[in-house]
């Protein structure tokens, strides 16, 4: 058997094992041994699955992720997320389809406290769908855009999928999170744009709320104060140059953890509840790295990935059209597959090709995330769906996805946006102060 065919049986085998629901870093490490084994030793893949895991998951750039993990947690017990909440609405809930957009910009400033778009689903949910119920917004809408702003958590920094990203492309973590800032604030930008159009054809779908005074709203801005602070922090500190990347993560950490104790919210169940979703959440990245430190070796071996890059070479296709297919390709595989998946999946065989037609990795990294944002609210998987129907029973599953649709068409735009201007992601890691 050829290193290219044993090569497109394991990944066969690696789909079959990820349908069976085996959890991917497993998968990836169990075919990673195998087909190292076949195409060069027993030894040399013993030796990679006695070591790899220590080499590649004691590293000091892997530390942002756990203090990120718990600056978000730290931010729901002290109540940040409400108040995020609360300020959005105290300015924007008066107009029509104002709670959806307030919704919008509220997931956006939970994602950049918490990194993971599952827990920006779960906490503005369960914050804003009573809200929305309450003024008799059409479940089409509410739902919708709860599970599509919820998808900002891994675009918007600190993102979990970008500190992925960074570490098995060498890229440098800090130039990936100011490069998702931008475009970012564009997604956020084109929900809301999305929410007035749709309130604009079925103004039944929005109906405005009651007026708050101005004083009202200053105070509820004035109770959101923390979230800024930590956000001028942390992105602030590392563009500025006066933090690296992991020390903007600790500096995150101990604010939110300092605001919760000023506020007298930190308890001693909400302490460990939030060490335990830390721990819990840490592993399972860790894990994810260190099956995919070891399937990619094999995945080298095999040649897939020079193999492919060499043959769209040949091809002479524009880097345009090489973009759509990738971005088809994405949106099939995202209707099946995880994001995490189909991040540690694809970039080794991916990123080679990028490359050689001269695409910056940094702004690849934020186009890859961005249509794996798109997967989270794709039929049939749909991770951010499920969750949002896990706290929406009554609403049909049918009905949810239909209320999704025009936000994964401002998604389609942010894509082409950040095609067309490339500059949007790329000019502030470009000009961050060494």
């Amino acid at each position: 058997m050829s290193p290219t065919t044993a090569g497109v049986v394991g990944m066969a085998a690696l789909l079959v094992l990820l349908f069976l629901r085996m959890p991917i870093g497993i998968a990836m490490a169990l075919v990673g041994a195998i087909g190292i084994a076949f195409l060069n030793s027993p030894d040399a893949a013993l030796h990679i699955l006695g070591s790899y895991p220590y080499s590649h998951g004691a590293v000091q750039a892997l530390s942002v992720i756990p203090l990120f993990v718990l600056m978000g947690n730290f931010a729901v017990v002290s109540g940040m997320s409400g108040d995020l909440f609360a300020a959005a609405y105290a300015w924007m809930g008066h107009r029509r389809g104002g709670l959806a957009s307030a919704t919008v910009l509220a997931c956006a400033g939970f994602a950049a406290l918490s990194g993971s778009s599952v827990a920006s689903a779960i906490t503005m949910g369960r914050v804003t769908l009573p809200e929305m119920r309450k003024y008799s917004y059409d479940p089409r809408l509410a739902t919708g855009v709860v599970a599509a702003g919820g998808s900002l958590g891994i675009l918007i920094p600190p993102s979990t999928a970008l500190v992925i990203y960074g570490i098995l492309t060498e890229q440098s973590i800090g130039k990936l999170f100011l490069a998702g800032f931008l475009p970012g604030l564009l997604l956020t930008a084109l929900f809301m744009i999305t929410v007035v159009i749709v309130c604009a054809v079925r103004p039944d779908f929005g109906p405005p709320g009651p007026r708050a005074a101005v004083r009202e709203r200053w105070a509820a801005l004035r109770r959101a104060g923390a979230f800024f602070l930590v956000l001028v922090a942390t992105i602030g500190g590392m563009y500025a140059g006066v933090f690296t990347v992991t020390e903007a993560s600790g500096v995150g950490a101990g604010l939110t953890l300092a605001h919760a104790i000023l506020r007298r919210k930190l308890t001693w169940a909400g302490l460990s509840d939030a060490l335990l979703q830390t721990v819990r959440t840490t592993a399972m990245v860790f894990l994810i790295l260190i099956g995919a430190h070891i399937f990619s070796p094999f995945l080298a071996m095999s040649r897939i990935p020079v193999d492919l890059a060499n043959a769209l070479t040949a091809m002479a296709l524009p880097g345009l059209a090489v973009l759509a297919i990738l971005l088809v390709a994405y949106i099939i595989l995202g209707m099946f597959l995880e994001g995490f998946a189909i991040l540690v999946l694809t970039v080794p065989i991916v990123l080679p090709i990028m490359l050689a037609m001269n695409f910056d990795p940094i702004w690849f990294g934020i186009f890859m995330v961005i249509v794996l944002e798109m997967g989270l609210i794709s039929p049939p998987v749909g991770i951010n769906v499920f969750v949002v129907k896990g706290i929406a029973e009554d609403v049909p599953m049918y009905q949810i996805f239909a209320g999704i649709l025009p936000f994964w068409v401002a998604m389609i735009v942010c894509v082409a946006l950040l095609i067309a201007f490339p500059q949007i992601a790329l000019i502030l890691p470009n000009t961050m102060i060494r």
